[in-house]
């Protein structure tokens, strides 16, 4: 039996090591080679001593380090709200506010640069576009959920009875939260600043849109030094001092993963927020994500003489910024998000039961390894297939497929992430009973897995689906035809182009992609538990 489990376990291994290794870290190598090889650190010391690239690194460290820390204060009340809510409320509070974290970021800054329009801070005496400030506004309104999922679960979770007994020892409220909950809460928001830092430091749609060309950062560095510069060696050694950067991140990102502990059900739950907080926080809420959301749909309807459907209808005629129609933008990133979804959920799968059920040091090489392409830069991973898969007989660049199957690379660790905690439950009482009363290990697993993973499996297909809809990076190195057009490429090229009537269909098009990835959160929200993790 042992030696059966292990072949299966073999057999599991060879799909997702072979897909990442082909798809993923071959592309990576080949920037790594394109970045030192044959030239030692001879290209590493050219862009290094460019001012402009330097400013940027130093830039892209700063403004990360103030997102996560403005991240994390304003959405610790959110945190709050969601651990002292009933299971019912819980579960629709995460799902409004996962809803900004699922939408594409490209989305997320013509949202912001709509609001900065209709409010005049475009231009003028207060100005917010092309600002650091734009991208921190964004950062938070994008990271909100991942603080507020994580360390709100993770709160719900504690016991309470010391909190009252320290009120009723005397201390004000103030001091019970800094001495008593604070400590206890650390090592959840230490795990969530940690991700917040990772997204914000790997941002990339977000500072194209709103930080201008004055606001680069390393992921603007490479796509200007590839796309704009075509100075492929230079943007190869950008993206080795980033990949550098972001080996560390997620290193202390499992780190405190793996140190954050478990909580179990509540023996004792919290009372239930004031009603001033409820509301002070919904307001606040309302506010920050609420009302670039509402810009956005009520822009989508905005015509000369009053609201109407007359950006939706155009969304079908071809303009001269695209090279087809949006329709066939969004009718494209549904066929690309449903194959991407489908593989990230079978590669994922197969890479969960590694992680689960394999030797010690396999399922640390499988859980760090596919949590890498997570916090890798889409930028990199786009770059590395433009210049690894374009020759024979690995020359995907130009076909169609390459989509996909970039976008399920982003996908995977979440399937991973969801599968893992869900295949750790299963009571291995319950197989030896089921083997004992005669049950067949492929009856046992249709029968007892299966049924106890089912939840898991749909959280990690919809999160595959959603990221897949709003991914803009790794795309934005594929060729500009019909059969390639993404929805958020079609969003930035309609975006860059000034006037109100191409503004409008960008606003529509918009409201296409938040509806898509709501359905996700949706089916995310109704088929996980009330106490699960992180995402």
């Amino acid at each position: 039996m042992g030696r059966d489990r292990s072949r299966l376990i073999a057999a599991a291994a060879i799909v997702p090591a072979a897909f990442v290794a082909l798809f993923f870290a071959y592309p990576v190598v080949t920037v790594v080679w394109r970045g030192l090889g044959g030239e030692g650190l001879a290209p590493l010391a050219d862009v290094w001593n460019t001012s402009r690239t330097r400013d940027a690194i130093w830039f892209t460290i700063r403004q990360a380090a103030v997102s996560t820390f403005l991240t994390v204060a304003i959405a610790l009340p959110g945190a709050a709200v969601v651990a002292r809510a009933t299971p019912r409320v819980r579960r629709w509070l995460r799902a409004l506010v996962t809803i900004p974290f699922v939408m594409p970021t490209v989305l997320v800054a013509g949202a912001f640069a709509e609001l900065f329009t209709r409010f005049g801070l475009d231009d003028g005496t207060v100005r917010l576009r092309h600002t650091v400030w734009a991208i921190l506004l964004a950062h938070v309104f994008f990271n909100y959920a991942i603080v507020v999922r994580t360390v709100g679960s993770y709160w719900a979770g504690l016991d309470h009875r010391l909190e009252e007994q320290a009120q009723v020892l005397g201390a004000p409220r103030w001091r019970v939260f800094t001495e008593v909950t604070l400590p206890r809460l650390r090592p959840a928001i230490a795990s969530a600043a940690a991700i917040v830092y990772l997204f914000s430091f790997t941002s990339f749609g977000v500072i194209l849109v709103l930080g201008g060309p004055r606001q680069a950062t390393i992921e603007t560095e490479i796509h200007r030094y590839a796309v704009t510069r075509t100075d492929f060696t230079a943007a190869a050694a950008v993206a080795v001092i980033q990949l550098v950067a972001v080996l560390l991140l997620v290193a202390l990102t499992t780190f405190l993963e793996r140190r954050r502990p478990l909580t179990s059900k509540r023996s004792h739950p919290a009372p239930p927020s004031s009603v001033r907080a409820r509301l002070l926080n919904g307001a606040g809420v309302g506010v920050l994500l609420g009302l670039p959301i509402g810009i956005v749909v009520e822009r989508s309807f905005a015509t000369g003489s009053g609201y109407g459907l007359d950006h939706y209808r155009a969304l079908g005629t071809r303009v001269t910024q695209l090279p087809a129609p949006a329709t066939t933008a969004i009718r494209n990133t549904i066929v690309y998000a449903s194959i991407a979804m489908v593989i990230a959920v079978v590669v994922g799968t197969l890479a969960a039961l590694v992680v689960v059920h394999g030797r010690r040091w396999l399922r640390h090489i499988f859980d760090l390894g596919l949590t890498i392409p997570l916090g890798t830069s889409a930028v990199t991973i786009g770059f590395g297939i433009l210049i690894a898969l374009d020759e024979p007989p690995l020359d995907f660049r130009t076909s169609w497929w390459i989509v996909p199957v970039a976008h399920s690379l982003v996908g995977i660790p979440f399937v991973v992430r969801t599968m893992v905690p869900v295949l750790r439950r299963i009571d291995p009482a319950l197989r030896e009973a089921a083997a004992t009363l005669g049950a067949s290990p492929g009856r046992v697993r249709r029968e007892i897995d299966l049924p106890i993973a089912h939840r898991g499996l749909v959280v990690g297909t919809a999160f595959a689906f959603a990221v897949s809809v709003g991914e803009f990076g790794a795309t934005s190195f594929i060729p500009r035809r019909p059969e390639t057009l993404t929805a958020p490429r079609a969003l930035f090229r309609l975006l860059a182009t000034p006037g109100d009537v191409l503004r409008g269909q960008a606003m529509a098009l918009a409201v296409v992609m938040m509806g898509l990835v709501a359905v996700a959160v949706i089916v995310i929200e109704s088929s996980r538990s009330t106490e699960e993790g992180t995402f």
